[in-house]
């Protein structure tokens, strides 16, 4: 089976096993995969590929990963924790932004880097309850890299 392309805004903050990523994946249904995938579990391509408008939130602590759904977030939501976080690099200065409950990016400058502190909340669960919050040190990562990261990211919401 050939892979299925997975498209939509990204904003990956980290390095190698240790990241966090704010997404909202979209599906082509016309892939050949996604057809092929869609047929071979009896369903249509379209309602394979979902509706392409739900954001999520993955992380990867080196241990092993999470990842949750944000039902109700919206692109402007998005944007706007972009352009916080865009502005504040912009600053100079240590600073804490969030993007609701569930992120928390604290940062420090480090010469001609950041280094990126997350705190990601899960939601609760209907059966399990609240997961609990994990801190990940996402390390020293390059202001250059950061900024055309969200600037890349602010394009494809736009």
């Amino acid at each position: 089976m050939s892979p299925i392309v997975v498209g939509g805004p990204e904003l990956f903050l980290g390095a190698g096993e240790v990241y966090v990523a704010l997404l909202r994946p979209k599906i082509d249904p016309a892939d050949p995969g996604v057809r092929l995938a869609a047929e071979q579990t009896g369903v249509t391509p379209e309602e394979f590929a979902g509706s392409g408008d739900v954001w999520a939130l993955m992380y990867e602590d080196g241990a092993g990963h999470g990842e949750f759904e944000l039902p109700g977030a919206r692109d402007v939501e998005a944007d706007g924790f972009a352009e916080q976080l865009q502005a504040a690099l912009a600053s100079g200065e240590p600073f804490t932004v969030e993007a609701g409950d569930f992120l928390r990016i604290d940062a420090r400058p480090a010469a001609d880097a950041w280094r990126l502190t997350a705190r990601v909340t899960p939601p609760e669960d209907e059966e399990d309850g609240a997961a609990a919050p994990q801190t990940l040190e996402l390390g020293a990562l390059p202001a250059a890299e950061l900024l055309a990261g969200l600037e890349e990211f602010r394009r494809a919401l736009a």
